[in-house]
């Protein structure tokens, strides 16, 4: 297809880093007329000087006077400019001053592309410096060619290098010049010069020729109807060409000149074709490459004010002395309790939690003290002890003990930090600290999903909302879409602000936010849609992931015509997942689980959140495929192992505390806090600007919907028909809530075959709450219903 190449993508970096520097088209416009008038009067002052300068030499110290007169056509000013950068500087050669300016103001009036003027500029100012060393060696006595900086630059070349070397060395800077800037090399140049030759000897030819055939005898008919029949043969007009470029022929008819009788034999020569990649760079060098941004080319990142500084006032974390000290004494005489000698202790303190790593004496079991968490948590008079028996990486053994007096952090401290700022990472989350008060960013694009888990209260929901906020502060509109699935209607809403820049959705569907859960499975699916689309155009494109397809089409080597496009990244968020499994059961857990297993190198990630982290609603399946976990505070160990595989979310104090793994080393990190009127700022404030027409539309899908017609067609039954109708036969109760429970299936597909074992004579029609009447008694009598249609 536009992060990252002609023009650089727009940084996916939050707007108090760059979008400051942007310009609106106004000031472009401002700022370019404004340097193109200057560089004319730099021009027009240069200019004036050359004539001037003597006269006005004696002015230059008494410019303050206004009473004293220059010859200059820009008065006082030009003057003093002039003799600044010609007499004091770089001589006649700081006329390229003038240009580049002129230049630069053009480029900023017309809004051009950005990547020329820096080599206008670069180039330019080495040929001034190289032009005033030249005038500045060959015409010593005059002080307005070279200028001052030419002159004592030859001056302390000559000192060292000689009048000889000087020379030299001016001769190899300009050679380096061509070459580098103009490609220019011997071969070149040769050609060029035989070219010349070439046409002067074809002109000689010719006026040879032509003076020839005035004397030349006139030959018999024979030999001159011969000559028209090989000299006229006809020649196919040039075929049009096609978009695809084609091999180009080159077709030489060559006849003896001894011989008139002769056979006319023609000489095809094949031109080499031009391959993809110089018809890329082509247009890569014209039109620069495809900026995916370019339509909302002034979007604006939310800047920093949107958010609260929660610390303001408290200034960070503050170290208790007398805590530490009183907290490692207790540690230290519980383990002195159980005959267990501590060599060394460390305390860091974190936001919520200090980590005390100790190192035992030599011949202490670890084991002994892993199993005095309970001792110990008994001794601090503390919630949520936790040991780490040893810390991956150390010779250590951690303590991580609550701090008495918990510091807040701030969704904006971690936005701020140079550690998210300065992120190459597709997908930049800051979740929040370390222990070690660390701001701690991941990238989604590497996890690639992640499943989030913990009690009601304990911080999930603001974990989603850190994690939205994070996208969006680095991520421009045109580089990521979420989808969006709240069942409890209320967390998200606040995000409809953002339909047309961030959010995606089933055509026509009016609520980008999905709390529906029949639009919910309707979503997976043509997610799945989206996900097998992606999966041909990569294949198309040669590529193996989003990003490799994405550079390859910023470079302009996939066609648009061959259904080739830029590829933004799909966020789906789940912000209840329990709650769909029980009402929709395997018609949901289905596509996600392929989509978890599928998706990642398509650019389609997933986040799950539930606070029932049950066997029965995180599966095998789903574990398997969602290596990234964060735990928040849970009520039980079982809760615990379900979500990280092993113990320790039943030992957090709440409140945004967390432990977080990626497949190997539980880290326990203070979630960062974004509150809801923060989020309403920053929705208003990226609501509020240009936006596309629309939400960005998923694949249509066209799912089994539930209804009052009947299926009489026996072809259309559902594949479960018969099961279903000896459940219902063998229960004597006609509901599908019956079906949901025995079948594990879905509302929509349950109520649908209800229908179909209505019209086959089943079940007799809906009376409301009521259960329907089964109208079969037993299975043989099933049989032979079935049997008889």
């Amino acid at each position: 297809m536009a992060k990252r190449k002609a023009v650089k993508k727009p940084s996916s970096k939050p707007s108090f880093s760059k979008s400051s520097l942007a310009l609106s088209p106004k000031s472009k416009v401002i700022l370019g007329s404004f340097l193109i008038f200057f560089g004319l009067a730099l021009l027009i002052a240069f200019a004036s000087f050359l004539f001037n300068w003597q006269a006005d030499q004696s002015t230059l110290t008494q410019l303050e006077n206004r009473e004293v007169e220059t010859q200059n056509l820009l008065s006082k000013f030009g003057a003093a400019i002039s003799n600044f950068f010609i007499f004091d500087g770089f001589g006649v050669a700081a006329f390229a001053i003038a240009f580049l300016t002129i230049i630069t103001g053009f480029y900023f009036f017309l809004s051009l592309k950005k990547k020329p003027l820096f080599q206008f500029w670069f180039w330019g100012l080495l040929v001034m410096t190289w032009l005033s060393v030249f005038f500045g060696f060959f015409a010593e006595q005059n002080a307005l060619l070279g200028g001052t900086v030419g002159f004592e630059m030859n001056d302390y070349l000559q000192d060292y290098l000689g009048f000889t070397g000087t020379i030299l060395l001016l001769a190899f800077l300009l050679i380096v010049y061509m070459v580098s800037r103009f490609r220019l090399t011997p071969e070149k140049v040769i050609n060029a010069f035989r070219k010349t030759k070439d046409d002067i000897s074809e002109d000689f030819k010719s006026s040879s020729s032509s003076s020839v055939s005035e004397e030349t005898p006139v030959r018999t008919n024979a030999e001159e109807k011969k000559k028209e029949e090989i000299t006229s043969k006809p020649v196919a007009p040039a075929p049009e060409i096609p978009k695809t470029p084609q091999p180009v022929t080159e077709k030489v008819v060559i006849q003896s000149q001894e011989d008139p009788d002769d056979v006319a034999m023609e000489v095809e020569t094949a031109q080499e074709e031009e391959v993809e990649d110089n018809l890329s760079k082509k247009l890569v060098e014209d039109y620069g490459e495809f900026d995916p941004t370019l339509e909302l080319k002034n979007y604006q990142f939310p800047t920093l004010e949107l958010l609260k500084d929660h610390n303001a006032n408290g200034g960070g974390i503050t170290i208790n002395q007398e805590e530490l000290e009183e907290n490692k004494n207790r540690i230290v005489d519980t383990l002195k309790n159980y005959k267990i000698d501590i060599a060394q202790i460390k305390a860091t303190v974190g936001p919520t939690v200090t980590l005390y790593e100790i190192i035992p004496e030599a011949g202490i079991r670890i084991s002994k003290i892993k199993s005095l968490e309970d001792d110990i948590a008994l001794s601090l008079s503390a919630l949520g002890i936790r040991i780490i028996a040893p810390i991956p990486g150390k010779g250590t053994i951690g303590i991580e003990v609550p701090n008495k007096n918990a510091t807040m952090v701030s969704m904006r401290s971690v936005i701020a930090s140079p550690k998210f700022q300065n992120a190459e990472m597709e997908l930049p989350m800051a979740l929040g600290k370390t222990i070690s008060n660390e701001t701690f960013v991941v990238d989604l694009a590497k996890m690639p999903h992640l499943l989030m888990a913990g009690a009601t209260g304990q911080g999930k929901s603001v974990g989603l909302n850190a994690i939205l906020t994070s996208l969006l502060y680095s991520k421009h509109p045109a580089e990521v879409k979420f989808i969006l699935v709240d069942p409890k209607k209320v967390e998200l809403t606040l995000f409809n602000k953002i339909e047309r820049h961030y959010l995606a959705k089933l055509p026509d569907t009016e609520e980008a936010i999905i709390t529906d859960n029949t639009k919910v499975i309707n979503t997976l699916n043509s997610l799945c849609i989206e996900m097998d689309n992606r999966y041909e155009l990569l294949k198309d494109a040669m590529v193996r992931n989003i990003k490799e397809y994405n550079t390859k089409f910023k470079a302009r080597k996939l066609n648009p015509e061959n259904g080739h496009k830029f590829l933004p990244y799909i966020v789906l968020v789940v912000d209840e997942f329990a709650d769909l499994i029980m009402t929709a059961g395997k018609e949901v857990e289905t596509p996600i689980a392929r989509l978890a297993q599928l998706a990642r190198a398509i650019g389609i990630h997933l986040i799950i959140a539930t606070q029932r982290p049950s066997v029965n609603v995180i599966t095998g399946i789903i574990k398997a495929n969602f290596p990234a976990r964060i735990a928040f505070r849970v009520t039980s160990k079982i809760d615990s192992r379900t979500i990280l595989d092993s113990q320790g979310a039943d030992q957090l104090i709440g409140k945004g505390d967390m432990l977080f793994t990626q497949g190997n080393t539980l880290l326990r990190l203070q979630c960062a806090f974004v509150d809801t009127p923060e989020v309403d700022k920053i929705t208003e404030f990226i609501g509020s600007q240009k936006a596309y027409s629309d939400a960005y539309h998923l694949p249509e899908y066209s799912g089994e919907e539930s209804g009052t017609s009947l299926d009489i067609d026996v072809g259309d039954r559902d594949n479960l028909f018969r099961e279903a109708a000896e459940v219902i036969v063998i229960a004597q109760q006609g509901s599908a809530s019956l079906l949901q429970r025995k079948l594990k299936l879905g509302y929509n597909r349950a109520g649908r075959i209800i229908d179909q074992l209505e019209a086959a004579g089943v079940v007799g029609p809906f009376e409301g709450s009521k259960a329907r009447q089964v109208l079969v008694q037993d299975i043989e009598g099933l049989n032979q219903l079935l049997n008889d249609e």
